[in-house]
C-alpha cells in the first residue's frame, strides 16, 4: 500500500478520534453549566420562598396581637407558611434546608396547637428563629 494512503487512513482515525473527544467534552462542559444554572435557580426559588415566609411571619406576629379582633387571621397566616415550606420542600435535597423547613413546620404546628388550646396569644419566638434560620441557609 502507498505511504500516501497510510497516512490519510491514520489521519482520519485522529480527526474521528479528535471530533469524538471534542463531543465529550462539549458534553461535559454543557451538563456542569446546566447544573449551575439549575442550582442558582433553585437557590433563588429558596430565597424568595424564604422572603414570602417572612413576610407570614411578620402577619402571624400582627394577626396574633388582633386575635381578639379576627381570630381567623392566625390561621390563614399560619396555612401561608405551611404553604410556602411545601414549595421550598418539593424543590431542594439540600439537608441545611430541608432540616430548617422541618424545624419551622414544628414551630408552625406548635403555634397552630396552642391556638386551637384556647391560647390567642403564643410565644412566637420558635416560628420566628426557624424562619430566620431557613433564611440564612437559603441565601447563596
Amino acid at each position: 500500500m502507498p505511504a500516501s494512503r497510510r497516512r490519510s487512513r491514520h489521519r482520519g482515525r485522529t480527526t474521528t478520534a479528535l471530533t469524538a473527544t471534542a463531543l465529550v467534552t462539549l458534553t461535559l462542559a454543557t451538563t456542569a453549566a446546566c447544573d449551575a444554572v439549575n442550582a442558582a435557580n433553585k437557590a433563588l426559588d429558596c430565597v424568595q420562598t424564604a422572603d414570602s415566609i417572612a413576610g407570614s411571619v411578620n402577619d402571624l406576629q400582627q394577626a396574633v396581637s388582633n386575635a381578639a379582633n379576627n381570630p381567623t387571621q392566625a390561621d390563614a397566616s399560619l396555612a401561608s407558611i405551611d404553604n410556602n415550606l411545601r414549595k421550598i420542600g418539593d424543590k431542594t435535597d439540600n439537608t441545611d434546608i430541608n432540616k430548617a423547613v422541618d424545624d419551622l413546620n414544628k414551630a408552625v404546628a406548635n403555634v397552630r396547637t396552642t391556638i386551637k388550646n384556647g391560647d390567642n396569644t403564643p410565644d412566637l419566638t420558635p416560628v420566628k428563629n426557624a424562619a430566620g434560620e431557613l433564611t440564612k441557609v437559603c441565601t447563596p
